[in-house]
């Protein structure tokens, strides 16, 4: 099969459309990742960024990193398979750190948040388009008017949007801040200003480049939930996994119990819910997703690494009384392709898992199958005591990983989209990756069709002739 060729975006905003032709198909089976639909055949992302795909209204929403660094957003109309990519900011950083992640704003309007990779002063950037719907159009990008008063231990990174309806639509943004610890901030006009940055996790003492991960989920009512961790597993030899709820004004454990108002952050994490304790086990951990049940409960994967070449997949819940905690499958060992005679830098990167917030007894992930890294989908039926696995790859010729469920999927739109290496990923700077889509009930088994303006797709062999009256490109320069 040839290496499919990215075209360079050229301008500040490209919009490109074409046909995502997919095949409904009554029953799902397995096929190589290369016989999936390309959502992008050039676009990487990390997982600390997010929600980085969305549906509604018959329309999938995704963005991505491209192989020079552009931050791109693309739509997939479920209905005809149209699929449109705008560049929302050309060439802004060569980083997979850079994903843009995704809220919709009351109106139905889509705002885009992205930042560079722990660079010295650089800000939080978004955009918004410009009428709901219509993703064609977007307003100019905005530099957010954050106020982080702590120490500048390090760049920021990682934005993670998300909006409250009980709180009179708040929109809250929690990211990596100057401090190098979880931040957060909230804006009552949709981002035209913020409450001073705070600081979510933190403890006294610790060296100045200790930096807890943490992840978000909110039901965009009135709660966020979140899980963090000490800090980097390479940093940290029992790194731990906590967990706390935001919720009118306070951080809450998973039983209800009060912790502290958010007058009173930072929270230390003797504070907070312990859902492993790496201390006690003697093994590093690292997250990967958080999800609720019906009854806002709390669920998340997790990867437990006893060696750098032993990354075993998680899965713990909160039952009403008490964290489960269950061993999903061995997950092989780190992803990126590591040069010879060159230890590999990124060794905790895991193939990696995905919770489907629609039905969190629902787990994507990525595991060695024949020396080939494929996706799979995991099922409990007694929340999470066993388990049944099917393929959603199979025979595929390059690595599949970093799945993400997509929030509100949609019967027939995409579930899971995941990260195909057709081309390389040596570094999260040194990258030339895909993004696949897939789903249960639509099988999208065909590429998206070549078209100018847009990443190439695979060769003509492999997708169905489709008319040239049907793709269309406008370009336009940003303001």
């Amino acid at each position: 099969m040839k290496k499919r060729k990215p075209h360079i975006l050229p301008t500040a905003i490209c919009l490109a459309t074409g046909l995502l032709v997919h095949m409904l198909t009554t029953t799902h089976a397995a096929q190589p990742a290369e016989a999936y639909a390309d959502f992008t055949a050039d676009g990487t992302w990390c997982w600390f960024s997010s929600p980085r795909a969305l549906s509604r209204d018959g329309k999938t929403y995704s963005g991505w990193v491209t192989e020079d660094g552009s931050i791109q957003a693309g739509e997939v109309e479920h209905a005809t398979g149209r699929v449109s990519t705008v560049t929302l900011h050309p060439q802004y950083q060569r980083d997979d750190h850079d994903n843009p992640a995704f809220v919709f704003l009351p109106d139905g309007r889509l705002m885009a948040f992205y930042t560079k990779h722990s660079g010295k002063n650089q800000s939080i950037h978004s955009r918004t388009t410009t009428k709901p719907g219509v993703f064609a159009d977007w307003d100019p990008e905005v530099t957010l008017a954050l106020r982080d008063d702590s120490p500048r231990n390090s760049g920021i990174s990682y934005c993670n949007p998300h909006l409250l309806t009980a709180e009179n639509n708040t929109l809250y943004l929690l990211w990596r801040g100057y401090s190098f610890k979880p931040t957060m901030a909230k804006s009552a006009d949709f981002g035209k200003t913020w409450t001073p940055a705070q600081v979510v996790f933190s403890v006294e003492g610790l060296p100045k480049r200790n930096r807890p991960y943490a992840i978000y989920a909110s039901n965009g009512k009135d709660r966020i939930h979140m899980i963090f961790t000490d800090g980097h597993p390479r940093n940290e030899k029992t790194n731990s996994v906590y967990y706390v709820c935001y919720r009118d004004g306070a951080f809450f454990k998973a039983d209800g119990t009060r912790i502290c108002g958010v007058d009173e952050l930072p929270i230390n994490p003797a504070q907070a819910d312990l859902v492993y304790d790496g201390k006690k086990i003697g093994v590093r951990a690292w997250i990967f997703d958080l999800a609720f049940d019906e009854s806002d409960r709390p669920v998340l994967a997790y990867t437990r690494l006893p060696e750098e070449t032993d990354h075993r997949y998680h899965y713990a819940r909160w039952d009403g009384q008490q964290w489960l905690d269950t061993e999903l499958c061995a997950g092989g060992k780190w992803f990126p392709q590591t040069k010879p005679d060159q230890k590999e830098t990124e060794p905790h990167y895991s193939g990696g898992l995905s919770l489907d917030s629609n039905d969190p007894s629902v787990v994507y992930l990525s595991r060695p199958v024949k020396d080939v890294r494929e996706i799979e989908r995991w099922t409990t039926a007694d929340g999470g005591k066993s388990w049944k696995s099917e393929a959603v790859t199979a025979g595929s010729k390059f690595d599949n990983v970093r799945p993400f469920v997509v929030n509100d999927h949609e019967p027939d739109g995409p579930t899971v989209l995941w990260m195909n290496l057709h081309g390389r990923y040596v570094h999260f700077t040194d990258y030339l990756t895909a993004i696949n889509a897939a789903s249960p009930t639509a099988a999208w088994p065909s590429s998206i069709a070549p078209r100018s303006g847009c990443p190439r797709a695979r060769p003509a062999s492999s997708w169905p002739f489709i008319p040239s009256a049907n793709t269309s490109t406008s370009t336009r320069t940003s303001t």
